[in-house]
């Protein structure tokens, strides 16, 4: 009988998992009559045994896979699911189940009597816990073998915040992020370990709450006044709970075609299970011109202008246009959020405006938002649903930006800004830029709506699949429109865009998870489909009169013939493009002995944007990681946490032009189109080509390969990563013209086989945590990229990128693509000086005759940024700092507007123009390393200063969870030796033909230092 207990006892989770009733006859058949309490109490147990389900998240709310979940004492347990979900059937109500997550503290919990356990997770910081959004799911660092950068909401950057981007600006290691103007709602330039292309887009795939954007449908509308808005605008950066950044092809490979310029995955807030609430937040800034650019002033120019061998123009005043342009910008910024759950759902609600008004006058961004998630549970948790929708409204109001800067930089400083009377001092020649404002509107109403379900069933223990279905659908218009005036002397004229965009997906995938002993692996296999069309109208009415009524409120004033007399410039026009996507794809995790581990991943996308040959291209990574700290041998050295991680994979692009690769046909009627000439200078007339089908074009590829170890030390507190990454970009996508045509045509898409484009560097990260465990607590950190970039058999000497414009610099060009150097190389003259007859002086021509000069390139080769947090009681600091080194700007506003010349004509310069006293007055202004200038920079970005209330102590606890007043500082100071308003600049419109530019400033613009103060209160 005692035999017969024992064996029970030690088969004891085997018999939890028989049925009751053949456990009974075991026990009769084998034990007779005697055992009859035994069999009895067996029987109770059996009758007593429990089914619990549950979820596990982190502290963020963020679903835990992978955690494992026992029942102490015994060898019966599970793991969570691809939701954090978990179900077991445990032997009674005394039965404890314990979670167990890598990077988190295990909880021991009593069943009870509850049938529904969920869990939250703390962190430890003593290993590398935290859990990070990859694609198609969540991971634990620990077990991430591809480089993977994770931004909380808590560690992002504070003040006025327009978009997601600038909250990370900064805190990634090989991430360059440009806030290339000034302008509220501006576009931010993103580069993740260097630029890899041409004429194709370099803007990272942004996924939203597994939402894929189309940047495409993110463009800018309409034209270019002074800087591109953000593709981003929509989405309110107080909702945003998380942003992981995918850096190498084993990380960005689940993504294909999209991946090969990184993917920045955003995740939103969510609700917590047990745990409800409001938040409200507001804030208030003030901005005002960081830097103005060193021009004279009226005094200094009725002193210079002389010495020219010219008469002053003095118009008595004494203006400084620079403060007559500009203003102290304020920025209201309210948010009001409600959250909660329960055992079955929890949900996440939010509105919010923001109202930003530019420092430059007649700039203003408004945006209003609202956003809902909710999850919901059922069929005894086998089905869980995800809800997510955000619709937003945004008004930008710009002024005519390079104009206006260009006009008010050169304004004669003696001219007054207003009349005797208090109007706008009228005169043709100057212009007075306060006219240009009044005459001028660029005005863009933009709705978005952007949402996705995302059920999810699990069929069997472990597996569970999931359905994503996701729209965002984008509607806006432009109006751009001239005031009919005399002073300056224009016509009146409105210019109308319209645009629709829809980006629909509807993804399924399958996820299994199963341990076996020491063995582990996550298995996920699906299929994806995304379609965008891209709809945009336009038209233009010319030839308003003098009536005082806008343009954009009665374009039946206008006449559709404009002052030449002809039609051309304002032709209705329109198009609509359709691009599609097909995608498999398939990923595996295994992990043995929880601390080897690999990773493989492929994607075979199809896209509509290539030729019939190639439709299809295939992308896989394999990544492999060593979590050496948890080996036996490593028990006695004090290292928290080590882990080796290398990985290579394909990626792809395919931001190109929609149907790129088929033919398309213009009609052309002759003069006013800048088509082509036939060889006998006749003009085209009827259907011209376009562009000519090419059935090979395929995806651009790049190769990454990714060496990295992450280390932690000191019980944790100190930790970091360090990064070797090399990146190639071959079969390089190339808009070319067609030499001498048969007929004319503009232009064909080919791919270059040879070419290469090569980024090659090392990202260095580290932080430091000091707690006393009492008041006081203390962070610092930082990271430091080195990242070299190469441009290899290039089919051309030069491709040009960037060009400069304006009086006597028509489109000349300044940098680009050159063989053996980094793109955005600076190909010019070098400037010697003035010679004795008061003209410019340059290098002698090389061997073969070129006057130009490889001169520097626009690409940093080091990119670093630190931070500094401490928090005493109530109160915390926040200090953070950007800089990079190693590139070039090219001072365009200087190289149009300042020299010698502009000063005999009694127009406004800096010292430029009398730096050399025997300069002649007609010495052209040509492109050259006159203009080119340091561009390194080290800026304190962000300073925030926070206190802490104590609701209890204030008497409000009953009814304030907490209180937290703030006050902010951005761009508090640059140190640079850059002339210019700001050294972080990048004019998108000096692009030639479409190719990517860098490093080139012309009138952008202007950076503000801002001041705000914040208020947060949970209720």
């Amino acid at each position: 009988m005692a035999n017969i207990y024992e064996r029970i006892q030690k088969c004891g989770c085997l018999l939890r998992r028989c049925d009751k009733y053949i456990v009974a006859v075991a026990l009769a058949v084998f034990a007779g009559p005697s055992p009859r309490p035994l069999f009895a109490a067996v029987l109770q147990q059996q009758v007593q045994s429990l089914t619990v389900t549950g979820k596990l998240t982190d502290e963020t709310g963020a679903a835990l896979p992978g955690v494992n979940v026992m029942e102490k004492g015994t060898t019966n347990g599970t793991v969570t699911d691809a939701n954090g979900d978990y179900r077991l059937t445990v032997g009674s109500s005394n039965a404890v189940l314990v979670f167990t997550f890598v990077g988190t503290v295990s909880q021991s919990i009593v069943v009870g009597t509850q049938s529904t356990i969920d869990v939250q997770l703390l962190s430890d910081a003593s290993t590398l816990g935290e859990v990070v959004v990859v694609g198609y799911g969540t991971q634990a660092k620990r077990d991430i073998t591809g480089a993977v950068s994770s931004v909380k909401a808590d560690d992002f950057n504070r003040g006025i915040i327009s978009s997601p981007e600038q909250l990370l600006q900064g805190k990634v290691a090989g991430v360059n992020i440009t806030s290339a103007s000034g302008e509220p709602g501006a576009a931010q330039n993103i580069t993740v370990r260097g630029p890899g292309t041409v004429r194709s887009g370099s803007t990272p795939l942004y996924v939203i709450d597994g939402v894929p954007l189309d940047n495409s449908n993110t463009a800018g509308m309409g034209v270019d006044n002074g800087g591109t808005t953000n593709p981003l605008n929509f989405l309110n950066p107080q909702d945003i709970a998380s942003i992981d950044v995918l850096k190498d092809a084993s990380a960005t490979a689940i993504y294909g075609a999209r991946g090969a310029n990184g993917v920045v995955l955003i995740t939103t807030k969510r609700g917590k299970t047990g745990q409800s609430g409001v938040t409200y937040s507001a804030s208030y800034g003030v901005s005002k011109l960081a830097r103005k650019i060193d021009v004279f002033s009226a005094d200094e120019f009725r002193q210079a202008v002389p010495q020219t061998g010219a008469e002053v123009i003095d118009l008595e005043g004494d203006t400084d246009w620079q403060d007559q342009i500009t203003r102290t910008g304020t920025t209201q910024d309210h948010n009001v959020a409600f959250f909660g759950g329960a055992e079955n759902m929890n949900y996440y609600a939010s509105v919010g405006m923001q109202d930003q008004d530019g420092i430059l006058k007649n700039s203003n961004l408004k945006r209003y938002t609202g956003r809902i998630n909710v999850s919901q549970k059922g069929l005894n948790d086998r089905l869980s649903v995800d809800l997510n929708l955000n619709a937003s409204h945004t008004r930008n109001d710009r002024p005519e930006v390079s104009s206006l800067i260009n006009t008010a930089l050169t304004a004669n400083p003696t001219m007054p800004a207003y009349d005797s009377v208090g109007g706008i001092y009228q005169r043709q020649d100057p212009i007075n830029p306060l006219a240009m404002l009044n005459t001028y509107k660029d005005i863009t109403e933009t709705n978005r709506v952007i949402g996705n379900i995302s059920p999810s069933f699990r069929i069997i223990e472990g597996l569970v699949y999931k359905l994503n279905v996701g729209i965002d659908m984008t509607s806006a218009i432009q109006d751009i429109q001239r005031m009919p005036s005399v002073y300056p002397a224009q016509e009146g004229r409105l210019d109308s865009y319209f645009t629709n965009n829809t980006n629909s997906l509807i993804e399924h995938y399958l996820t299994y998870n199963f341990s076996k002993g020491v063995h582990a692996f996550t298995l996920l296999a699906g299929h994806s489909y995304q379609k965008i069309t891209l709809k945009t109208r336009y038209w233009s009415i010319s030839n308003f009169p003098i009536s005082g009524i806008e343009p954009r409120y009665n374009a039946g004033l206008g006449s559709e013939i404009d002052l030449t007399g002809s039609t051309d410039n304002n032709r209705p026009w329109g198009k609509a493009v359709k691009n599609e996507l097909q995608s498999f794809f398939g990923r595996v995790n295994y992990t043995f002995k929880d601390r080897y581990l690999l990773t493989a991943t492929v994607r075979t996308d199809g896209s509509s944007k290539f030729g019939d040959n190639n439709k299809y291209g295939t992308f896989p990574s394999f990544a492999a990681g060593w979590i050496i700290s948890e080996e036996p041998f490593m028990a006695t050295v004090p290292v928290s946490t080590l882990k080796l991680r290398a990985g290579w994979g394909q990626t792809g692009n395919q931001e190109i032009e929609p149907k790129a690769s088929f033919a398309r046909y213009l009609t052309a009627t002759g003069s006013g189109y800048s088509y082509p000439f036939f060889p006998d200078g006749t003009a085209p007339q009827g259907t011209i080509v376009q562009n000519y089908a090419n059935p090979n074009l395929q995806w651009e590829v790049s190769k990454q390969t990714d060496i990295g170890l992450d280390f932690g030390f000191l019980d944790g507190a100190l930790t970091g990563s360090v990064d070797y990454f090399r990146k190639v970009t071959s079969n390089v996508l190339l808009k070319v013209t067609v030499p001498d045509p048969i007929q004319p045509a503009l232009f064909y898409w080919r791919n270059v086989k040879d070419m290469e484009i090569v980024n090659e560097g090392t990202e260095l990260a580290l932080d430091y945590r000091y707690d006393t465990g009492a008041d006081f607590t203390f962070n610092v950190g930082g990271n430091i990229t080195f990242i070299n970039n190469e441009v290899r058999n290039s089919p051309a000497t030069l491709i040009p990128s960037g060009s400069i414009s304006g009086g006597g610099l028509t489109s000349a060009s300044v940098n680009g693509y050159i063989n053996g150097e980094p793109i955005g190389t600076f190909f010019l003259q070098q400037f010697t000086g003035i010679g004795e007859d008061g003209f410019s002086t340059y290098r002698e021509p090389q061997e073969d005759g070129e006057s130009r000069y490889i001169s520097g390139t626009a690409l940093p080769d080091k990119l670093y940024n630190f931070y500094l947090r401490a928090a005493y009681k109530g109160f915390d600091l926040s200090l953070n700092f950007n800089g990079l080194s190693g590139n070039k700007i090219y001072n365009g506003t200087a190289n149009l507007n300042f020299s010698r010349a502009q000063l005999f004509k009694s127009r406004n310069t800096t010292d430029v123009a009398t730096r050399y006293p025997n300069e002649d007055v007609t010495n052209a202004n040509s492109v050259s390393t006159r203009y080119l200038e340091n561009g390194a920079f080290l800026r304190l970005n962000n300073a925030s200063l926070g206190y802490n209330f104590s609701p209890e102590t204030l008497g409000i606890g009953n009814w304030i969870k907490s209180l937290r007043l703030s006050v902010t500082g951005q761009n508090l100071f640059v140190i640079t030796d850059y002339s210019g308003y700001d050294p972080e600049v990048n004019a998108e419109g000096r692009r030639i033909e479409d190719a990517n530019s860098f490093g080139i400033d012309f009138a952008s613009y202007p950076k503000a230092r801002s001041i705000v103060f914040g208020l947060n209160v949970s209720f």
